[in-house]
Order: C-alpha cells, then structure tokens, then sequence
C-alpha cells in the first residue's frame, strides 16, 4: 500500500517580521490588557486578532475586511507558528474583525490603549521626545449622512466638497512621524477646536513637559498658545496675515524694507555636501502675551520671528503670476471683438461689476487696473414707406487693462515673508533652529500620505457602520506606528555604525542608502515559503534561508533571524 503524503506550501515572505514587530511594541498584550476576552469567544483574542489583521494590512497594502480570512487560510501553519494556540481561518472571519473594530471605537478602551502603547514605546526604543507635531487631515466618505454624527460635508482636503467626511487630528512625535494620539471627529469640525484635545492626550502619553508643540497657522489662537504656556510647554507656529496680524507684519518689515534691520542667515548643507544654501533670512524681537485660562490669568514672553524664505517669495512670484493672466483673460473675454455671435456689453454697470468679481477673484483688485471705453457707432436706415429716415445708435464698452508696476514692485518686497511665534527661550531655540523645526512638516504629510494612500489605503472605506469607520482609523493608525518605527530603528541603527544597506531597489543592486523606508524594507522580505510535507508517522518543514539582507535588516531592527528558521521546527504557541 503506497503511503500517502501531503505538501503545503505557504508565502512566509514578511509575516515573521511584522508578528514579531508588533510583539515587541506590546500591541497583543496592551490591546488584550484592555479589552478583555469575552466568555463565550473562542479562538484567537482581540489583541492577536488585531495582530493578524495588521499584518495583512502592512503586508499587502489593503484593509478590506472580506480578504483576511482567504489569506490566512493559505498561511495557517506560519500563524500557527506566530501565534498563541493553533490558528485556522476562522478567526479571520468578517464577524471577527467587525469585533475589533468595534472594541476599538469605545473612546474609553480606545485611549487607554493608545496611552499604554506610546508610553511603552517611548521607553522600549528609548525615543527622542523633544518635539511634538500637530496637524489634521479629512477623509471624505461614499456614506450617506442620515443618522450619523462623523459623517458631515466640511472643507475637503481631498477636493471632493460633494462627499461627506470625517476629519482626524494627528499629534506625532518627532523625526519619525510616530502617532502619539488619535482624535476623530466629524468633517464639519473646525480644526481651531482640535489643537487643545490634542495637546492633552499627548500630554497624557508623554507624561513630561517643556517640549516643543508645533503646529501649522491653524494653531494660531492666543487659546491654544496659552494653554501650552500655562502647561510649562513650548511652541512654535506660524501667523496668517489676517487682520492685526497683517499689519503687526507689515510693521515689522518696515526696517527690513528700508534696510535698517540686519538679517540672520540660515543655512542648510547642500545634497552633495560640498557648500551651504541659504534657505532663509530673519531677525526677531519680543512682546508680553496675556491670557485667561482655566480662570487664572497666564503672562509670558513671546518671541516673534520675522523670516524671509527664497523658495516662498519665488512660489508667491509664479503664483501672482498666474492669478495675474487668468485675470486679464477673463476681464478680456468680457469685452470680445465685434463679431456674429460674439455677446457685446452694452451697459456700464454690470460690466464693471463682473469685471470687480474676476479682480476680487484672483486677488488683483490694487494690482491691476481697468479702464473702460465707452464706443458708439452710428447707422443711416433710409426711409422705408411709413416709417421715416433715421439714424440708429449702437452703444458698446471696450475694456484696457495695464499693471499698477509700483504697486506690484512694492507688494514683490514683501512676498516671502512670513511671522513666526514661540515661547522658547532664545538659548533653547534660534532662530536657525526654529526655521529647520518648523521646515521638518513633511514628515507628517507623509504620513498622511501613507495613511490615506499607499500602503494603509484608508480612501474608500470598505465598512458601512459608523463605528466601524471609527475603529478602521484607530486600526489604520497602529498600523502608521508600525511603519514609522522600524523606519526610524533601522535609520538610527545604520547612522550610528555608519553604515549603508544595498540591494534594496530593483534593478539597481548596488545602490545603498542609510534611510530606507519601511515599504522597502518589507519588500526585501518577498519570496519565502514555507513547506510542510506530511506523510505517516512523520512532518517535514522547511523555509526558505534568508539571505545576508533580510538578516541585516532583523538584527537592525532588535529581532533575531530565527523567528524565520523556527518555523521549520516550531509547533504551535500554546495559548
């Protein structure tokens, strides 16, 4: 009688890696610390359920519910391995991961975790934790608004105005990007309101003060620089020119204007690293700010920077620009040549009001002037029976426009200007320092990217229920702190020990850099497997040896190559 044998083969690839990442974060044992495992729940808790999820988010760059359980039936033996108990698809299913997104929408269960997970990661990876950055973004939503509290029409930053949205406010800790605190709110929700929650909840996880929040103009109300004033914290944030603020601007760059103010240099090294570029110009002074809060009244001194961007003035230049000849285009098209077809203004007054709405539009109205021209020609029409000679009068306005240069010559002095507020002491922040801070923002967009975009993918939502929706976004943000982390390990591994990886990009083997991202480095993790051969009385298991790379990259990240090699002899983790 012929034996029979049995093989599995499953793509291993980065599931080993992220598992075991996110074990060190504690996100397992915080999450189930938290929500506790109901009695009649059986298989996997919350915490791993959560776990898996993730890793089939990161892992294939899509969120959607309905996937994860096909997936995991292809990869039970690496879970299994991974993972406490013996784990089968079914711990997968679409009412499983509903469980989780519903346990991470209760607000309450929601911050103790977030509170527990960043206070452990700031003390497991040792981070820096000087500077916190704030801002918001929106997400608009294919849902209907009826019955719902997040689901609201609001500013679109996603340029969809039609679309109802929600809005979250992300406070992350500097240089990664990590997020410290999560708020979701409905799309309508101006961002004002959402700096101070924000702030607190950071407060709460960092439990320290005198670090610097910065934050965009939005962060701009006296509130929200008092309340971290009061608190023994520092900021720094940018003014609108709005209002006093514009012309408190204007007042400060009179001496710059008439060349009685010396600037300070600030300077960046070049790519190649051979010479400096000049990336701003500035000087400061000082002013007393008072205000109320919590019913105690709050002075301190603030420093105001007055700074010069180059890249800012030309960006203004090109956008003048263009308002400039899409102004002029269109005050042209008011008043075409004669012509069949061809509408002619005939009256006065509602050809300067279109003209005043196309200037107003553009932001033009003290830049261009318009001059209108009033042209009357005359027919003779003969006599025609009855009706008598006569001679018919045709009225019609002709529009010349010509730039006011010296309005325009001065309104050129003063683009790229911008005013800065801090109340951080001089010897703890130049001004040098707080332009290179403040310059850093991106690393936050990018984050955005990455959240709504490729690889987190939160636009479109793949689930109906509010809360739901709610507990997708906290899900995708612990993804974002699985991203940002590693990406920051391994970079400050490699400068430390001055040392580059290579092999990372496709196509080009040799190229090495000392700041690869998170993507790259799970994508240097593809084509392993894991083979299971099963025949009487005996199990064969074997993986795919890892390559000098993939084995670099664990240890920079704190991990051992063997959670790869266990896999050929491991049984499941007893739960």
């Amino acid at each position: 009688m012929t034996a029979e044998i049995a093989i599995q083969t499953e793509r291993v690839d980065d599931i080993p890696l992220l598992i075991s990442q996110q074990q060190k974060m504690g996100i397992p044992e915080i999450i189930d610390g938290v929500i506790k495992r109901h009695g009649n729940r059986q298989g996997l808790s919350i915490g791993w359920t959560t776990v898996g999820w993730l890793t089939y988010i990161l892992s294939k760059s899509d969120h959607r519910l309905s996937f994860v359980e096909t997936w995991a039936d292809k990869r039970e033996g690496t879970l299994s391995s991974m993972m406490p108990g013996e784990v089968s698809a079914s711990d997968f299913t679409d009412d499983r991961l509903g469980d989780a997104l519903r346990e991470l929408s209760d607000d309450g269960q929601w911050e103790a975790i977030e509170t527990a997970l960043g206070r452990r990661l700031l003390h497991v990876y040792e981070l820096p934790n000087r500077c916190v950055r704030l801002d918001s973004t929106s997400a608009a939503l294919y849902h209907d608004t009826e019955g719902t509290e997040l689901f609201r029409h609001g500013h679109s930053k996603d340029h969809r105005p039609d679309l109802p949205q929600l809005k979250a406010m992300l406070a992350t800790l500097d240089p990664m990007g990590m997020p410290l605190a999560t708020l979701i709110v409905a799309g309508n929700v101006a961002d004002d309101g959402l700096y101070i929650p924000a702030i607190d909840r950071a407060r709460e996880v960092l439990e320290r003060r005198a670090l610097l929040y910065i934050g965009d103009s939005k962060m701009e109300s006296l509130a929200s620089r008092a309340h971290l004033a009061a608190g023994e914290d520092l900021y720094l944030v940018p003014l609108s020119r709005k209002g006093e603020q514009g012309k408190w601007l204007q007042e400060l760059l009179r001496p710059v204007l008439d060349e009685k103010q010396e600037l300070v240099d600030v300077y960046r090294d070049s790519p190649d690293g051979k010479e400096k570029q000049l990336i701003a110009q500035g000087y400061e002074t000082s002013r007393v700010q008072e205000a109320i809060v919590d019913g105690k009244t709050v002075c301190w001194q603030e420093r105001a920077l007055v700074i010069y961007s180059p890249k800012l003035a030309q960006s203004a230049y090109r956008g003048l620009e263009r308002r400039f000849q899409q102004a002029e285009k269109k005050l042209l098209a008011l008043t075409p040549e004669q012509g069949r077809g061809k509408r002619q203004q005939r009256q006065l007054g509602p050809l300067q009001s279109e003209a005043q709405a196309i200037l107003t539009k553009h932001r033009v109205t003290d830049l261009l002037q318009v001059t209108y021209h009033r042209q009357v020609t005359y027919r003779h029409i003969r006599k025609y029976k009855e009706r008598p000679a006569r001679t018919e009068e045709k009225v019609r306005y002709q529009i010349e426009m010509t730039r006011d240069e010296a309005a325009i010559k001065a309104l050129y002095r003063t683009l790229g200007w911008r005013l800065f507020v801090t109340n951080a002491p001089l010897e703890q922040l130049p001004l040098p320092d707080a332009v290179h801070a403040y310059r850093a923002a991106p690393r936050v967009e990018r984050n955005f990217s990455r959240l709504k975009g490729r690889p987190l993918g939160l636009r479109p939502f793949f689930v109906r229920r509010e809360d739901y929706v709610k507990g997708l976004v906290r899900l995708l943000s612990l993804a974002l702190r699985v991203l940002t982390l590693p990406e920051f390990v391994v970079r400050r591994a490699l400068h430390k020990s001055g040392e580059k990886l290579s092999g990372l990009y496709p196509g080009n083997p040799k190229q090495a850099t000392n700041r690869p991202t998170t993507e790259r480095l799970l994508t240097s993790f593809k084509e392993i497997n894991l083979t299971i051969v099963r025949m009487p009385g005996q199990v064969i298991r074997h993986v795919t040896p890892l390559t000098a790379l993939q084995s670099r990259i664990l240890v920079l990240l704190g991990l051992s190559p063997s959670i790869y090699a266990d896999l050929a002899s491991s049984e499941p983790i007893p739960p």
